[in-house]
């Protein structure tokens, strides 16, 4: 459910340890001049920087600013050929937060259109903090699903192909995206919704960093799909030999648990470390991926794959007939009998 109320934003200064002389200067800057440590970064190029039409246009563009979305003072750094400046514009909010993009989008789509962009043959983009951050999520939105697609479409394929079932990837997708969600809902509630800060010794930004659900994603079902493989094999090795899902199910996870375990555990206090350091970014991803490992090697992989199984039967090994085509990439050889020595008969006690 947490996972439903995501917000992202690039880390920022606010994202770095507070306590340090270089942050609390900071501070106190954005205090007496809002905006002005990290200030919206307009690029302008054209022929001549310097002439009436420009000029008129630059009156035009600071008169526009007193929308009371920017502040003072506004700069403007020209290069010695005259033909780009940059004009610094201090933006309302603190940089990251709502109220900086609401201001981003008038400048973008409001005041430049009406001021420097009437003049022909001119060129204006805009940077900085505010317009990284908010250029940085945009695409990752359009991106990351064309990420999931392919991560998720390429791990549905090689199951098909590994254990001849369509019901086997399936449950597999279902089963990592849950895990995944799950650690993504507790990274929402501790660093978003702040209900960590006191244990983590962190200030929430009510933001998680926009590079981490992307990463938390690609390296948590490659580690999910781990488990999940080795697992299934086992299962899958003991069913060729009985033909009883039930019995392959329990023998399966009975085998694999150990393993399992120990490889979770190491894992989990691995990525712990990462929430001892100061930075909240490396702590969301430290955190994340602990919980996702913790939650996947319980819940996941000792109760929900196995309880699936066993409600499945033997539809966990359906296969089509229009896929019957596909190779059979393992077969199971059952182990040769075994000869019991002959038995020696019992003596009678008689002489």
């Amino acid at each position: 459910m947490p996972l439903l109320r995501l917000h992202t934003a690039q880390p920022g200064v606010t994202d770095l340890p507070q306590n340090t002389p270089a942050l609390q200067t900071y501070n106190r800057i954005q205090q007496v001049f809002p905006g002005g440590p990290a200030p919206a970064l307009v690029a302008v190029e054209a022929p001549d920087v310097t002439s009436p039409a420009m000029v008129a246009a630059d009156t035009a563009f600071e008169a526009a600013l007193a929308t009371g979305q920017m502040n003072q003072p506004i700069t403007v750094i020209v290069n010695p050929a005259h033909t780009a400046a940059i004009i610094q514009v201090p933006l309302a909010g603190t940089g990251e937060n709502t109220a900086s993009d609401h201001a981003l989008a008038t400048l973008r789509d409001k005041v430049i259109p009406a001021t420097l962009g009437t003049v022909p043959g001119v060129r204006v983009a805009v940077a900085g903090e505010t317009a990284s951050t908010v250029d940085f999520n945009t695409i990752m939105k359009q991106r990351t699903v064309w990420v999931f697609a392919f991560v998720l479409l390429l791990a549905f394929v090689l199951l098909l192909i590994s254990f001849r079932s369509i019901v086997i990837p399936i449950t597999a997708v279902i089963l990592n995206l849950l895990s995944i969600a799950a650690a993504y809902g507790v990274v929402v509630a501790l660093f978003q919704w702040g209900w960590g800060q006191s244990l983590l010794s962190f200030t929430s930004t009510h933001s998680v960093a926009s590079w981490l659900p992307l990463v938390m994603f690609v390296v948590l079902f490659g580690l999910s799909m781990d488990y999940h493989v080795f697992i299934l094999s086992r299962i899958r090795e003991s069913y060729d030999g009985t033909r009883d899902t039930g019995q392959a199910v329990a023998h399966g996870i009975k085998i694999s648990a150990g393993v399992v375990t120990a490889a979770a555990v190491v894992m989990v206090f691995v990525f712990l470390t990462f929430a001892i350091l100061s930075m909240v970014e490396f702590k969301e991803m430290g955190v994340g991926l602990a919980v996702a490992v913790l939650l996947d090697a319980t819940i996941v992989r000792a109760c929900l794959l196995p309880a699936t199984m066993k409600l499945l039967g033997r539809w966990n090994w359906y296969l089509p007939r229009w896929l019957q085509w596909l190779p059979q990439i393992s077969t199971y050889t059952p182990p040769p009998p075994t000869r019991q020595p002959p038995k020696q008969p019992v003596p009678s006690g008689r002489p």
